[in-house]
């Protein structure tokens, strides 16, 4: 879910090992009986790359008439997508997009100055049991773009690159790297990738971006000599050349990475910033729910009910 209910993240963080600049060992937080692991931002790793959000969703199974209603909440300064492995969820936002995000396909929303969306499993999703299973990503924006307007793009899963050798697959989700490159248009250069491996399969990881990250969704992975287990993150130092190897039972992974922002970000509830000033206008503007003429409208279609401001 693109909607973050935690105020103040607090994860606990590994040693660093060898080739493996910081370890994060995700914190799970229970959401009314679904849950959720957040790696990013940990409280020594804000950011890799762009990246500044990094939830995994689920895996949860749903009976007849259950699902997920996350209502209409705003964001700033950011982009996000939400890459399901299971299930499905329907994206409503303040254009007016109306789009349902499937497995494999990506929805990459730009909240720039700022936008509203929900995220429900409504209609047919519940009229018989379901499992969903994902990532939920969070880009900060560039100065150059946070004030931007608001935008939407999607890409469906057969338009996405998919390299495919030696016993690995891999679908780029955005960006560039292994020299392909994904139909969506980003702020600022970086990657994004969905990397299944065989039991014994390694991949390098791409040598032309600054920050690289590896999220272990399924299975484990040895890296220089080091295993990472199922729900573990790891960043790598700028520079190395990294290989992957998935152990017995092979593995999944996200890779993710790309240039660093000129500076940190603040962070509070769905507001991503350079600046506390730009914060505090959006909490404003929230909280003055002026939905006709002011900075925030509700999704058409979705506009009944809302998340409020929190104390």
């Amino acid at each position: 879910m693109s909607w973050n209910p935690i105020l103040d993240p607090q994860t606990p963080i590994g040693d660093q090992v060898d080739l493996i600049d910081t370890l994060i060992l995700p914190r799970a937080r229970d959401l009314g009986g679904f849950e959720v692991r957040r790696a990013l931002p940990a409280p020594k790793r804000q950011m890799v790359g762009p990246f500044i959000f990094f939830d995994q969703m689920g895996p949860a199974e749903f009976l007849t008439g259950q699902g997920i209603d996350v209502r209409p909440h705003p964001h700033i300064g950011l982009s996000t997508v939400t890459y399901l492995y299971q299930g499905k969820l329907h994206h409503r936002d303040s254009l007016g997009t109306d789009q349902w995000i499937e497995p494999g396909a990506v929805n990459w929303m730009v909240a720039g100055h700022g936008i509203t969306h929900s995220e429900r499993t409504d209609g047919a999703a519940r009229q018989g049991p379901m499992s969903l299973f994902g990532i939920q990503t969070w880009v900060a924006l560039p100065d150059d773009a946070e004030d931007d307007p608001a935008g939407f793009q999607h890409a469906a899963k057969a338009d996405l690159p998919l390299l495919q050798a030696e016993g690995k697959s891999l679908r780029l989700i955005l960006g560039e790297a292994y020299g392909e490159r994904a139909p969506v248009k980003t702020h600022s250069r970086l990657f994004y990738a969905d990397a299944q491996l065989d039991p014994g399969a390694a991949i390098p990881l791409p040598d032309d971006h600054e920050d690289r990250g590896i999220y272990v969704v399924g299975g484990d992975v040895t890296v220089g000599g080091d295993r990472l287990e199922t729900g573990q993150m790891a960043v790598f130092r700028p520079g190395d050349a990294i290989t992957v190897t998935a152990g017995e039972q092979g593995a999944r992974l996200m890779l993710l990475g790309g240039d660093t922002l000129n500076g940190p970000r603040y962070i509070w509830w769905n507001f991503v910033a350079s600046s506390r000033d730009r914060i505090d206008a959006a909490k404003e503007a929230w909280r003055a729910g002026d939905w006709a003429h002011g900075r925030f409208q509700l999704p058409p279609g979705d506009a009944a009910e809302f998340i409020p401001l929190p104390d």
